[in-house]
């Protein structure tokens, strides 16, 4: 693996992403948008809000962070970026850590602005340290990354990306605790959930934001969306084709 080329990759992608008005509508503006509405939804019942909101900021991370990045990689093969990449003698490892690394940044704002805009403009109550919220709501972006670009290897174009959010994030949404806590599922569902990032990203700002847990409190959860993060940009390397 050669740092020199990672980095090379990584700007390349954060330039042309800097010039796309959709990806930088998808990155600044979209949360915005959402999380206002949920702001109004919420106004005359701010203690829903408060109990919601954990599980509202990990999905949202999570959704946006997918569809740009999903979009974004399948940019660069339809352009055919990506082809001449894998004739270089670049790496796999290289490219892929390049991309993970450029679509990370972005992510990185993106779940900024959804994670402060909550506290801060919607002011919900919240019990736990903010420096604890980021460190869970990054990891939920870097999981959320790097399971982008490893779906959109099977895609031939941004349809196709579009197709697998009811497959992936549908799921998640109704097993990981977001609509109704995962101990009230049936049995074989929550052992579904287990398999699900999203569940311990849920659980972990949740207990962050409500409980007060610090970061010792939750170190399965972190350890967790750790290895699923792992697993994603290993699997994409393997996968990744022209």
């Amino acid at each position: 693996m050669t740092f020199n080329r990672t980095v090379a990759i990584s700007k390349r992608i954060v330039k042309q992403i800097f010039l796309d008005h959709r990806s930088l509508a998808m990155i600044f503006v979209a949360p915005l948008v959402v999380m206002s509405l949920v702001g109004a939804s919420f106004n005359k019942n701010p203690q829903l809000l408060n109990f919601v909101a954990p599980a509202l900021i990990c999905t949202f991370v999570l959704f946006f962070t997918f569809i740009l990045t999903g979009i974004s990689f399948l940019r660069e093969r339809a352009l055919g970026t990506l082809d001449r990449l894998l004739t270089t003698p670049v790496s796999r490892a290289d490219i892929m850590l390049g991309y993970s690394i450029s679509f990370f940044f972005f992510a990185f704002i993106q779940s900024n602005i959804i994670l402060f805009f909550t506290i801060f403009i919607l002011d919900i109550s919240y019990q736990g340290g903010i420096w604890n919220m980021f460190i869970v709501v990054i990891l939920m972006a870097i999981v959320a990354v790097n399971l982008g670009v490893f779906i959109s290897t099977f895609a031939k174009n941004e349809f196709q990306v579009i197709q697998f959010i009811p497959l992936l994030l549908a799921p998640q949404i109704f097993l990981s605790g977001v609509i109704q806590p995962v101990e009230n599922l049936p049995n074989l569902l929550q052992n579904v959930s287990k398999v699900l990032p999203l569940t311990y990203a849920v659980e972990g700002l949740r207990s962050i934001m409500i409980d007060g847990s610090n970061l010792s409190g939750i170190i399965n959860q972190i350890a967790t969306l750790i290895i699923f993060a792992c697993v994603f940009v290993i699997l994409a390397t393997l996968t990744i084709k022209r």
